[in-house]
């Protein structure tokens, strides 16, 4: 039996880590897999993580159809055990169906790994369709930790450290990005309600204008 598991959590809590470290367990045990991403920080056709590790990928497009994907490599003779499939949240409900399929009528696991809610606290299409219809849904172990030291629980967009809680769904950006640079920061629950960031957090009082003496 196959099975499509949904790995989950927040950025920063080791998604893109445990998707390579599954597919080495799988390869050393003898199987055959194949690596989809789409949108990796690393650039087209990769899969990385934060700590430095980076594969090759099939790059993920509106195109993609995973049910001819794995139909097509069998026919050529290439034998497909197990999809990892990193970013899931960016793939269209669609995808997510056909990867439902390939796991029933291929026999072939799946194993997806992706955040579940955007920088606005609203679920991504593709996460809530696998929330729908995984076999199982792992929530990950690692604490990703707000700024506070608290449980990051929520995925903040910031321009310039300041949160904003408007525009596009998908908008590529990367933690850390500088001044004016779209960028993403995993908060706790009260500071993403206050949209306080680490930047905004410790950003310096503004001084009072020794000339002004309207107090």
């Amino acid at each position: 039996m196959a099975d499509l598991v949904f790995f989950s959590g927040t950025m920063d809590c080791g998604k893109s880590t445990l998707a390579l470290q599954m597919d080495y367990t799988h390869a050393t045990r003898g199987r055959r897999g194949v690596i989809f991403s789409r949108n990796d920080r690393a650039g087209a056709e990769m899969l990385s993580s934060r700590l430095g590790l980076a594969v090759p990928a099939v790059e993920v497009t509106e195109q993609t159809d995973f049910w001819r994907e794995v139909v097509h490599r069998r026919t050529r003779g290439q034998v497909v055990d197990y999809l990892i499939c990193d970013e899931a949240q960016f793939y269209a409900p669609e995808q997510i169906e056909q990867l439902a399929r390939v796991v029933d009528d291929l026999v072939v696991d799946v194993f997806a790994f992706g955040i579940t809610t955007d920088f606005r606290t609203r679920l991504f299409p593709g996460s809530a369709r696998l929330l729908a219809l995984a076999d199982r849904v792992e929530v990950l172990q690692v604490r990703a930790l707000c700024w506070c030291g608290r449980r990051a629980t929520h995925n903040a967009r910031t321009v310039g450290g300041v949160m904003v809680t408007e525009g596009e769904q998908m908008v590529v950006g990367n933690t850390g990005a500088g001044t004016g640079e779209v960028g993403y920061e995993v908060l706790c629950r009260r500071h993403h309600r206050a949209g306080l960031t680490a930047a905004s957090a410790h950003a310096p009082s503004p001084s009072p204008d020794p000339l002004d003496l309207s107090g």
